[in-house]
């Protein structure tokens, strides 16, 4: 009777280890996104002290005409009167999570395309590039989880631009 148990405790043991190794992501971390076929690496977690600061500058930098709470202007999808476009939003709600880091880093450093309907100054000038990093790590930080994943994703896809 003791070896009876000792071989059903052994299937048991084996029965779980098997779930856990085929429930687990390979090299125990988390998953790789994957659109279109295509998997990149994890989506990096946010650092909690740049998250802060980029919070810092983005309230005296960027707040006054993206929102406090990263709203964007009401509207902002309909051309002003001298065909320029209001501030988007950088929550969820708007579309600057479509873009890789590259692009958005560049528009912040050099400003909107005026070209493109933008009057986003530069801050280049104003801003060390790791104070811009900061600010998108904070805006990132305002995302979901399919938003982060996307835009993780596009930005490990391209070259940035």
């Amino acid at each position: 009777m003791s070896q009876h148990r000792w071989l059903r405790a052994a299937a048991l043991l084996l029965t779980l280890t098997a779930a856990l190794i085929f429930t687990l992501p390979l090299g125990g971390g988390e998953p790789p996104v994957v659109i279109n076929n295509t998997a990149v690496p994890p989506v990096p977690t946010l650092d909690a002290g740049r998250v802060a600061r980029g919070a810092e500058l983005y309230a005296q930098n960027c707040a006054q005409c993206h929102g406090a709470q990263l709203e964007g202007a009401a509207d902002w999808k309909r051309p002003l009167p001298d065909g320029s476009l209001p501030p988007p939003p950088h929550d969820d709600s708007g579309h600057t999570w479509h873009h890789p880091d590259g692009l958005l880093l560049g528009i912040i450093a050099d400003g909107g395309d005026p070209s493109d309907g933008s009057k986003m100054p530069r801050f280049g000038e104003r801003l060390s590039p790791e104070e811009m990093r900061s600010i998108l790590e904070f805006i990132k930080s305002s995302w979901g989880t399919e938003n982060r994943e996307f835009q993780w994703w596009i930005t490990a896809t391209t070259d940035g631009r």
